[in-house]
C-alpha cells in the first residue's frame, strides 16, 4: 500500500471537507436573520441488534478523540490481551468475564476481535450521507503495518438507510514469518417504518496469517548477551522462529436479516392551529430472523522437518500439511410479540419464538475417505473411523420479557429450551434489570445481570481430524451460572462491576493442545473499578480488575490487571483538540496461555509464567472539526522496565515502534 498516496488523498479530502463546511456556515450566517438560523451540526444515531428477535440497543458513533491511537495496537481489544503480537492476528482476552463462549467453529475464535458479527455491527440513521474513513500506519519497510478502514451510511428517507463497510489490514509484523493480510467488506440496510421494520447485513472476510510458532529461544528477549556471545543488541527480524512455511487462512461470510411486521392503529391528535398529527401505535408484531454463516479454515505447512520438531504426531501426510475444515449453518427464528406501551396497562413487552438451526461440518478426511489404516512411516492412527461429515439439526422454543421504555426501571429476560437433536435438554436463560435514581444532582444507574446455561459442547471439540491432531470425545453438557451487578456514578466518573460464575463440565484445551472436559466445578470471581480523575486539563483514567478462579490449572488468569492513562486534554486556538499522554497495560504473573497454530486455539500450559511487565505508549491525539490525527510511540518503555516482555510463552510483545493515523468524518 502506498502510504504517501493514501495519506495525501485523505488529507486532501479533509481540507476540501473543512473548506466546504466553512463555506456552508458563512453562507448560512450571511443569510440568517438571527443567530439561531446558522447551520446546526447533525448528530447521527447508531444502534446494534440483539438476538433472537432483533431488539435495538443504542450504540456510539466512532468519531471521538479519546484514545484514538489504540486503533494501531492489539490492546485496542482489551488492556489484558494475550496475542501473537501482530495487529489483525490471533488473540484472546485474559479478563475471563470479557471472554465469549467457544463458538461452533472454534478456529474463528482467535480472530473474533477482527470479524464483524451480529453483536458488533452498527446501523446508522443520518440526515445526510456519512463516511468514516481512517488510515493507520507505522514501522519501517521490514516491519510495516497498514490499516485502511471505511464505513458509509446514507438515508433514502427518514425511515430507510443503506450502508457499506471495508476493513483492510496488511502487516508484516515485528518478528519473522508473522505477516497477516485481512480483508473484510460488507453491505447493510435498514427500514424502520410504522408497520414493517427490517435490519440486514452481509459480510465477507478473508484472513491470511503466517504462523511462526513463536521464537525458538526466549533468551533472545530476556538475555540476548548470553545467546549472542556478549552482544546485547538484537534485531527482532533476525530472531529464529519455530516455523517458517506455515499459514492459517480463514474465509467466511455472514448474512443476517431481521424482519418485523407490526399490527396496530393510528392515533390522531388535534394540536395548535388545527394541525392534525397521526402517530402509529403498534400493538403486536410478527418477527422473522434469518442468519446464514459459512466459514472455511485452512492450515498449510510445507516444511516437514520443522513439523517433526514442533508437533508430537503426524497422522495423514509426512511431506507437509494441508488441513481443511469448513462448516455452514442456517438459522431461522419466528416469533410473536405483544408490544410494550400501546396502552397504560401494557407495562412490558412479551414474546414467544421458535428457532430452528441446521449445521454441517466437513473435515480434512472428507477428501481422502474414511482412513482406517495408517500409511507406513506415520504415527499410528488413533481413531478407527471418523465420519467425514457431521450434521446437527436443532430446535429451540423460547420466550422474552422486556421493558425498554421509561427512565426509572428497565429490564429484559430471555429463555430458550432445546427440543431436537443435540440441543435436547439445552437450557439458556439470561436477563438484566436496571434502575436509575438521583444522587448528587445526577442520575446513578444500578444494573443487575444473571444467566444460566446447560449446553452441548461444540461439535468440533468432540469430533476432529487433521494431520497433527485427532480426537473423538464424548463430552457432557456444559453448565454455567453467572450473576453480578454494575454501578455507574457519572458525577464522580465511577463505574464498578462485580460478578461471579460457576462452571461445571468446562471444556478447555490442555497442555497437549487437546480438548478435555473438567467434570468438577470451577468458580470465578471478578471485580473491576473504572475510575476517571480530573484536575484542570490533567486527566488520569484507571481501570483495575481483580479476578480469581478456584482452579487455575483449568482456567488460568492474571489475578490483577491495570490499565492507566495519564494525559493532558486541551484546545489550541479554540479549534484544535489535543490529548497528549502516556498509557500503560499491566497484569500480574500467571501461567500464560499457549497458542497452537495448527488449530488456532489457546491452550493451558504449566511451565512458563508471563506478566509483571508494563507495556507503555506515548501518544498525541488531535481533532480538528471532523478530522482526527495521532502520533504514537508504542512500547516506549522498552529497555527501561526489564526485558521479560512476553504476551504468551514464546510470543514477545512488539518492540518500540513509531505509528501514525488519520481519520475523517465526511458529511456529504
Amino acid at each position: 500500500m502506498n502510504r504517501i498516496l493514501v495519506t495525501f488523498i485523505i488529507s486532501a479530502l479533509t481540507i476540501v471537507n473543512l473548506y466546504a463546511q466553512s463555506g456552508k456556515e458563512e453562507h448560512n450566517h450571511s443569510n440568517a436573520h438571527t443567530a439561531t438560523d446558522s447551520i446546526k451540526k447533525i448528530i447521527p444515531t447508531a444502534w446494534t441488534v440483539t438476538s433472537p428477535l432483533g431488539l435495538r440497543q443504542v450504540a456510539v458513533v466512532d468519531t471521538i478523540l479519546y484514545n484514538y491511537f489504540q486503533k494501531s495496537i492489539p490492546s485496542e481489544v482489551t488492556p489484558a490481551y494475550a496475542a501473537t503480537g501482530n495487529l489483525g492476528t490471533e488473540g484472546q482476552t485474559m479478563l475471563f468475564f470479557e471472554r465469549e463462549k467457544m463458538s461452533n467453529f472454534f478456529f474463528e475464535d482467535a480472530l473474533r476481535a477482527w470479524i464483524p458479527s451480529e453483536k458488533t455491527h452498527k446501523f446508522y440513521n443520518t440526515a445526510q450521507p456519512m463516511t468514516l474513513l481512517s488510515y493507520n500506519f507505522g514501522g519501517d519497510k521490514e516491519t510495516s503495518q497498514d490499516r485502511l478502514k471505511g464505513e458509509f451510511s446514507g438515508n433514502v428517507n427518514a425511515k430507510t438507510q443503506f450502508g457499506a463497510y471495508i476493513d483492510y489490514i496488511f502487516s508484516k509484523g515485528s518478528y519473522n514469518y508473522q505477516a497477516c493480510k485481512d480483508l473484510t467488506w460488507g453491505l447493510s440496510g435498514s427500514h424502520i417504518g410504522d408497520r414493517w421494520e427490517m435490519q440486514a447485513f452481509y459480510y465477507h472476510y478473508n484472513f491470511l496469517n503466517k504462523e511462526n510458532g513463536g521464537i525458538t529461544d526466549d533468551r533472545y528477549i530476556t538475555d540476548p548477551a548470553e545467546i549472542q556471545g556478549g552482544s546485547t543488541k538484537v534485531d527482532s527480524k533476525t530472531i529464529p522462529t519455530n516455523l517458517s512455511a506455515a499459514h492459517s487462512k480463514i474465509v467466511g461470510l455472514n448474512f443476517y436479516m431481521n424482519n418485523k411486521y407490526n399490527f396496530g392503529y393510528y392515533n390522531e391528535n388535534i394540536v395548535e392551529d388545527s394541525v392534525v398529527s397521526r402517530k402509529y401505535v403498534p400493538v403486536s408484531s410478527i418477527i422473522w430472523t434469518i442468519n446464514f454463516k459459512e466459514a472455511k479454515h485452512i492450515f498449510l505447512n510445507s516444511q516437514p522437518t520443522q513439523a517433526a520438531k514442533f508437533w508430537d504426531n503426524t497422522y495423514l501426510y509426512d511431506k507437509g500439511t494441508n488441513d481443511r475444515s469448513n462448516y455452514w449453518l442456517l438459522k431461522n427464528t419466528v416469533g410473536l410479540s405483544l408490544l410494550e406501551g400501546f396502552n397504560k396497562y401494557a407495562k412490558a413487552g412479551l414474546a414467544a419464538f421458535v428457532t430452528h438451526e441446521f449445521r454441517r461440518y466437513n473435515q480434512t478426511i472428507d477428501s481422502i475417505g474414511n482412513l482406517t489404516v495408517t500409511p507406513d512411516g506415520l504415527t499410528p492412527y488413533p481413531i478407527a473411523k471418523i465420519a467425514p461429515r457431521g450434521d446437527e439439526n436443532l430446535l429451540w422454543v423460547g420466550g422474552q420479557l422486556t421493558k425498554q421504555q421509561g427512565s426509572l426501571l428497565k429490564y429484559n429476560a430471555t429463555a430458550q429450551f432445546g427440543l431436537l437433536g443435540a440441543s435436547i435438554g439445552d437450557v439458556m436463560v439470561d436477563g438484566e434489570i436496571s434502575a436509575n435514581f438521583k444522587l448528587f444532582g445526577d442520575t446513578v444507574s444500578i444494573i443487575g445481570y444473571g444467566s444460566f446455561s446447560n449446553e452441548e459442547a461444540p461439535y468440533l471439540t468432540k469430533h476432529y481430524v487433521s494431520n497433527h491432531f485427532i480426537w473423538n470425545n464424548d463430552f457432557g453438557k456444559v453448565r454455567r451460572l453467572k450473576f453480578g451487578g454494575k454501578l455507574n456514578i457519572p458525577h464522580t466518573n465511577t463505574f464498578i462491576n462485580v460478578g461471579a460464575e460457576n462452571l461445571q463440565n468446562y471444556v478447555y484445551f490442555n497442555e497437549k493442545c487437546m480438548p478435555v472436559q473438567h467434570s468438577g466445578n470451577v468458580q470465578v470471581f471478578s471485580a473491576s473499578l473504572d475510575q476517571k480523575l480530573k484536575l484542570g486539563i490533567l486527566h488520569w483514567d484507571n481501570k483495575i480488575t481483580y479476578q480469581t478462579a478456584s482452579n487455575e490449572s483449568v482456567i488460568p488468569m492474571p489475578n490483577l490487571s491495570v490499565y492507566s492513562n495519564l494525559y493532558l486534554l486541551f484546545k489550541i486556538a479554540k479549534v484544535l483538540d489535543v490529548q497528549f499522554g502516556v498509557d500503560c497495560d499491566y497484569y500480574t504473573k500467571y501461567k500464560g496461555l499457549g497458542y497452537q497454530p495448527a488449530t488456532m486455539t489457546f491452550y493451558n500450559q504449566n511451565d512458563i509464567e508471563v506478566g509483571n511487565y508494563p507495556f507503555m505508549n506515548a501518544y498525541v491525539n488531535m481533532k480538528l472539526d471532523k478530522a482526527r490525527f495521532y502520533v504514537l510511540v508504542s512500547h516506549v518503555n522498552q529497555g527501561l522496565t526489564g526485558s521479560n516482555y512476553f504476551m504468551m510463552p514464546h510470543y514477545p510483545m512488539n518492540p518500540r515502534k513509531f505509528q501514525f493515523g488519520v481519520s475523517v468524518d465526511f458529511a456529504n
